[in-house]
């Protein structure tokens, strides 16, 4: 069974706290999207994509790791920092690996440990009424 990529949507517009006292040359969405693109092999397994707001501004910054037909998941809280950069795409690395979506606590990489906000159920195929 082909198993379809896993996507990391990145939210380019994020701003942390703090962010206008600091260099405002790029927003800290855009940092941290930079740092996960470097970590993630084009046509690989896992992909990247940025986005304009995935409104939740609340927990900037924020990412969405999802693929189609398995559950997706929505983190937040993370810094524009190598450390996070590494434990999300080492997050979606085991997500790309799994049929469903699930990757069991044990193996979460420590740096996405508590940025969990949501799960998404995947949507059902036609005829699964």
């Amino acid at each position: 069974m082909t198993i379809s990529p896993t996507w990391i949507t990145l939210c380019d517009t994020c701003k942390r706290p703090g962010w206008a006292e600091g260099d405002m040359a790029e927003t800290d969405g855009t940092r941290l999207a930079a740092l996960v693109e470097a970590r993630v092999p084009p046509g690989g397994a896992v992909r990247t994509r940025r986005v304009s707001c995935t409104m939740g501004c609340e927990r900037a910054c924020n990412v969405i790791v999802q693929g189609a037909g398995r559950i997706g998941y929505s983190l937040g809280t993370f810094e524009p920092t190598e450390a996070a950069a590494e434990a999300i795409a080492a997050y979606a690395a085991l997500h790309a690996e799994s049929e469903t979506g699930r990757v069991p606590f044990r193996d979460w990489p420590q740096g996405v440990k508590g940025h969990f906000v949501s799960r998404h159920l995947p949507v059902p195929e036609p005829g699964d009424e």
